[in-house]
């Protein structure tokens, strides 16, 4: 066997890798060759200009072909070249800072703030996630196409069903990187998918610090695919982290440049204007959250432009599952999160749980009706939407950290009100 350069086993290649920095580490290994930056890109056809961009972006370069090639020139094994990217590591979670650890502590500790949180059901799920993001699980050898567990894991999703979506996770992840090992498009693709709904599940849930990882990997495997829809997919779910890890400034131009890319496709097919109307909205919502009222409400009305030629109905598992009736339910968001409750249930008033395709839609319809009902005031009218989504969607009531709340705060201050005990009791036992 081939001993590794010691060159990437230094401190200072270890202290790159720690920061995700791979351009740093182009830079060290062209300058251990004695090589200029011109020298470089003559060996990789293109300019010393587009080599200085690398070495100082990283993983941001806009190609990260070129970067794999780089990597390749400059002689780094491709597992150094993966853990600076993000690939192979797991960043700990943190659960306290009094002193070091015994690796048997950690699993109990973890269930310790899972059940803190109220997420005891599925804890043992989550740390297997946590070791699939740590370790590349082994594949499943199952028979069905990956493509088919994919959709499969989506409609887990999309009815509420996170705790058995948590259990499938690691074997999906598995197959999808043994599938990436024939470095397709398709592939790389398709792994991004996977990363991306992982994400979704994990922003769902509130689990955000896991969510950063597994959309970063998504952002990755997208860039890797040359698909414009995976990477605007797995842009939007990183914008997403962003806005909950309070990185407003960050989230909006992540989603603006997603936006940008997809509308520089043209928008000649069904799936390209469904990418850019669901851009928009999240656009849209970015900007409410972030307390931009001008340009939440114009980039609310243009996403609803841009969905008018839309279908009612999209097909299960169909990539960007947005319609008229879903850029109306953002809508209501945009409103709530400028502070600005009357016109959210305004906006509401027309929507009916039938325009929606997935049981999860039609619970998020009535939470975020509920949302702005208690935002409103009125604990009647917030109970009995969230009653109606309990009824759709357990999981939109039972999971969601911020629905959580505003059922612990009926409880304690509005436990009369009708409906309040049954939705306490349904987010107190998980099953």
């Amino acid at each position: 066997m081939r001993t590794m350069d010691p060159l990437w086993t230094s401190t200072m290649a270890r202290t790159l890798i720690n920061h995700r920095d791979p351009g740093g580490l182009i830079r060290v290994g062209r300058v251990a060759r004695g090589w200029r930056q011109a020298d470089l890109g003559a060996r990789l056809g293109c300019s010393a200009s587009t080599v200085s961009r690398m070495e100082q972006r990283g993983r941001n370069a806009a190609d990260l072909r070129l970067l794999q090639r780089a990597a390749q020139e400059v002689g780094m094994p491709p597992h150094v070249l993966g853990a600076a990217l993000g690939l192979n590591l797991l960043q700990a979670t943190r659960v306290a800072a009094d002193g070091p650890r015994c690796a048997k502590e950690d699993p109990m500790r973890r269930r310790t703030l899972l059940a803190a949180a109220g997420l005891v059901a599925p804890a043992q799920f989550l740390t297997g996630v946590d070791d699939a993001l740590a370790i590349t699980p082994a594949p499943t050898g199952s028979a069905v196409p990956l493509d088919a567990r994919l959709a499969r894991a989506r409609s887990l999703f999309d009815a509420g069903r996170h705790t058995d979506l948590l259990a499938a996770l690691p074997g999906l992840l598995g197959d999808a990187h043994d599938v990436s090992r024939a470095r397709t498009d398709l592939a790389h693709a398709q792994l991004s998918s996977c990363y991306s709904l992982a994400a979704q599940l994990l922003i769902k849930i509130g689990c955000y610090d896991r969510a950063r990882l597994t959309a970063d990997r998504a952002v990755v495997y997208a860039e890797l695919s040359g698909s414009p829809l995976a990477a605007a997919a797995a842009t939007r779910e990183l914008s997403i982290v962003l806005r909950h890890q309070e990185q407003p400034g960050a989230a909006q131009r992540l989603i603006l440049s997603a936006a940008a890319r997809v509308e520089a496709t043209g928008l000649t097919a069904t799936s390209q204007s469904a990418a850019y109307a669901q851009m928009l909205c999240t656009t849209s919502y970015t900007a409410a959250r972030g307390g931009e009222r001008d340009q939440a409400l114009t980039m609310i009305r243009e996403a609803s432009r841009a969905a008018r030629g839309l279908p009612q109905h999209v097909p299960a598992g169909h990539l960007f599952p947005i319609t008229p009736a879903i850029v109306a339910l953002y809508e209501v968001s945009v409103h709530w999160a400028l502070g600005d409750a009357g016109s959210a249930i305004q906006a509401g008033q027309a929507l009916h749980p039938d325009q929606f395709p997935t049981a999860e839609r039609k619970g998020r319809m009535y939470t975020d009706l509920g949302r702005a009902w208690w935002q409103w005031g009125k604990p009647e009218q917030t109970a009995n939407a969230l009653h109606s989504a309990l009824r759709v969607c357990p999981g939109e009531v039972r999971d969601r950290p911020a629905i959580r709340r505003i059922v612990h705060d009926l409880s304690t201050r509005h436990s009369r009100v009708s409906g309040v005990r049954e939705l306490a009791a349904a987010t107190q036992s998980r099953s």
